[in-house]
């Protein structure tokens, strides 16, 4: 079954209903899904008897919503609403692309709120908590969204965003925070920016760090990192701009990450590179593809997300718990290989002190198609030693790991720059 373990199956009788009444209406409210349903010879209301039906359906990607905004703005044929019936408005983040506006109405954004405060709730956030908010507060899912969830919560929300780390730290000195949340480049970048002001992140009495907006909170050496530095506990979620802020969320202690999406998104776990339905096993690694249940403005049908993922184990109820390792579009190819830029910096992430974790893979040509030796250049931490032999230790590492050769060039700290969003881990040389 391609939603196995994803949806209770207490829940199962009530979201196919739920489903079949959304796909009813979906092409009357949407002239994309009207066009696409009907190029594909199918009947979407009539042809769903069970949620395994949903494979008989079309796929919806990235490249096809810009196109459906690019012909109909602002919010393209997809939308199943007009801007009138909007509150807000937010756009993904533009790094695979140009970005795209994504549409929420009063009851989109009620059932997001719902949805990323289970999320949170998972997360271990409570009502007692006073959560530091670094991430955005400007277009990103990840930020008026979640605010509206930890306040949904009764936690005590400080709005810093990005861009002021000199407030972030205030509210740290002065307003009891016991928890962080924001990307995992924006805490790093806050741990650096605490140590070089001569300063213990511990001494603020942080317990909790939740991460999420791109792949890196469950590396290893960065959770290791990030857990001593801080003398706080590390958890992790996973959304998606055009499908909801936080879909998935790791319990403290887990291993790995859990659908909190409840009746309203139904996942399913294909192969990367076609349509074959993925088992979520332990061990099994594949493609999240998510169907809206009952979204008003963005009602998207088996949207692949292009994140990666890999089935870690089984919760004690059965559901399957994951990790992100990237994203199918950052995936590099070398010789045959599939390598993700997160798995490099991980390795490199393990030499700490030697290295800081900070990394730069350098493309000739912009890929997915890589000639090897692939070319990594990595920060020196405080401690480097013998550079020649660091420098091999790494190349080695990556080799014995990911059965790839790569070239390491050791590069003074700070010089790769840093970002309070999302980090680029690849660098193009070309036009």
């Amino acid at each position: 079954m391609i939603t196995s373990g994803f949806v209770a199956p207490e829940d199962r009788d009530a979201v196919t209903v739920m489903l079949r009444a959304q796909l009813a209406g979906l092409p009357a409210r949407s002239p994309f899904y009207a066009r696409l349903f009907a190029e594909h010879g199918t009947g979407p209301a009539a042809a769903l008897t069970s949620l395994d039906d949903l494979r008989e359906l079309p796929f919806t990607d990235k490249q096809m919503l810009r196109d459906s905004q690019a012909a109909a703005p602002p919010l393209g044929r997809h939308a199943g609403v007009g801007m009138a019936e909007v509150i807000r408005v937010h756009a993904s983040t533009g790094t695979t692309g140009r970005p795209s506006w994504v549409g929420v109405t009063r009851r989109d954004a009620d059932v997001w709120t719902k949805m990323v405060a289970r999320a949170f709730t998972t997360m271990g956030a409570r009502r007692e908590d006073v959560v530091l908010h670094g991430a955005g507060l400007t277009l990103f899912v990840g930020g008026l969204p979640i605010r509206d969830a930890l306040e949904r919560i009764g936690c005590t929300m400080v709005p810093v965003g990005t861009g002021a780390s000199d407030k972030a730290v205030q509210a740290l000195d002065g307003l009891g925070v016991t928890a962080l949340h924001a990307t995992p480049s924006y805490v790093r970048y806050l741990t650096e920016y605490v140590r070089g002001l001569g300063r213990d992140p511990r001494e603020f009495g942080v317990r909790k760090v939740f991460v999420g907006g791109e792949p890196g909170g469950g590396e290893p050496a960065f959770r290791r990192h990030i857990e001593q530095e801080w003398g706080a506990r590390v958890t992790e979620g996973l959304g998606n701009a055009d499908m909801a802020p936080v879909l998935f969320a790791e319990p403290p202690g887990a291993g790995g990450m859990r659908f909190t999406g409840g009746r309203h998104v139904l996942v399913e776990l294909v192969s990367p590179d076609g349509d074959e339905p993925v088992e979520p096993e332990p061990g099994a690694s594949g493609e999240l593809v998510y169907t809206s249940v009952d979204r008003e403005c963005c009602p998207l049908v088996r949207f692949r997300t292009r994140d990666r993922v890999l089935v870690t184990g089984i919760a004690a109820d059965g559901a399957p718990l994951i990790r992100c390792v990237g994203r199918t579009d950052d995936m590099l190819i070398v010789r045959g290989v599939n390598v993700f830029p997160t798995a490099i910096r991980d390795l490199v992430h393990a030499f700490r002190p030697r290295t800081n974790g900070v990394v730069q893979i350098v493309l000739p040509d912009p890929g997915p198609r890589v000639e090897p030796p692939l070319r990594v250049e990595a920060e020196v931490g405080d401690e480097p030693g013998d550079p020649v032999r660091l420098r091999r230790e790494i190349e080695e590492l990556i080799r014995a790991r990911l059965t790839v050769r790569a070239s390491v060039d050791l590069v003074p700290a700070g010089s790769l720059g840093r970002t309070e969003t999302k980090s680029r881990l690849t660098r193009y040389l070309g036009p």
